[in-house]
């Protein structure tokens, strides 16, 4: 039976969530995803891993996390799906997206390009990222292939879908949903669909950041790590920006998030303009 107590604030909770429970959370995925929560995000992981503990018929957090320490795969994702954020949206922070299209054309004389978009999260990122390939060069076929990774599955299998309600699509202009989108028959009501086209452009796979198997191969022309820094410690940052570095061209980019700086890492990456980098030359190897 599920017990109620009082929060600290007098609210009844559903079931007993202790600060020791809390300090559990933030090993459990600091450990596993590199995510480092503030003591004052203990009302959202309470929020958020009820849901868990209903959905596995458990009733205490005691349990639950004895049930992630005892290594049980399943829950583990389900774990780290709950306590990711995904706050995205098209052509967020759109100053990046005219510098990636001068990059891209400019690369292509003799090779193609490939992009790798680290946070993915519901596909808006990668999905911008392919239509300003595509205006770029002006087909639905460039050379330029596109990698997508999250660490969350549910998000991560909406990108693929690529179907988003009418609501994320509106402050699109009208032309560009016209070319990029599909509507009517070819999506459900009150929704839109992305084109098969521009989907095909895009490889979905999930990665951990923090873990040492990136299904991930250079060289890159570009990174898009936006913010999902903002969520590790700086040793955890610099330690994936480490890896990062021999992963991409040494005309490379990395774009990061508004809120982001690197300046930790300063032999690994240099600052080009509002949020964006070079990678220092001797720490890239062109292939």
């Amino acid at each position: 039976m599920n017990i109620n107590i009082q929060s600290g604030d007098g609210r009844d909770r559903e079931f007993v969530f202790t600060a020791q429970d809390f300090e559990r959370v933030r090993k459990l995925i600091y450990d596993h995803a590199g995510i480092s929560l503030n003591e004052f995000k203990q009302d959202m992981v309470y929020s958020r891993l009820t849901r868990r503990l209903r959905a596995t018929g458990i009733n205490s957090f005691s349990d639950y996390l004895a049930l992630l320490e005892g290594n049980n795969p399943a829950e583990w994702e389900a774990f780290a799906n709950s306590l990711t954020t995904n706050l995205t949206s098209f052509f967020r922070e759109p100053h990046h997206f005219p510098l990636l299209a001068e990059h891209v054309v400019r690369h292509t004389e003799s090779r193609s390009i490939s992009l790798w978009c680290s946070a993915a999260s519901t596909g808006e990122e990668p999905y911008s990222m392919a239509m300003t390939v595509v205006d770029a060069f002006g087909s639905f076929t460039p050379p330029v292939t596109i990698l997508a990774t999250d660490i969350d599955t549910n998000v991560l299998a909406k990108a693929e879908a690529g179907v988003y309600p009418l609501e994320r699509v509106e402050k699109l202009s009208a032309d560009v949903v016209k070319r990029f989108f599909l509507s009517g028959a070819d999506a459900p009501e009150g929704y839109v669909r992305v084109r098969p086209e521009l989907r095909a452009m895009i490889t979905f796979r999930q990665v951990n950041l923090l873990k040492a198997d990136w299904p991930v191969q250079g060289p890159l022309d570009a990174i898009f790590c936006r913010n999902v820094m903002i969520y590790f410690d700086k040793e955890t940052q610099l330690k994936i920006l480490q890896r990062f570095a021999p992963l991409l061209r040494s005309d490379g980019l990395l774009f990061a998030g508004h809120s982001e700086s690197f300046h930790n890492a300063a032999h690994l990456f240099k600052l080009r303009g509002k949020t964006v980098y070079d990678p220092v030359k001797a720490t890239c190897a062109d292939q």
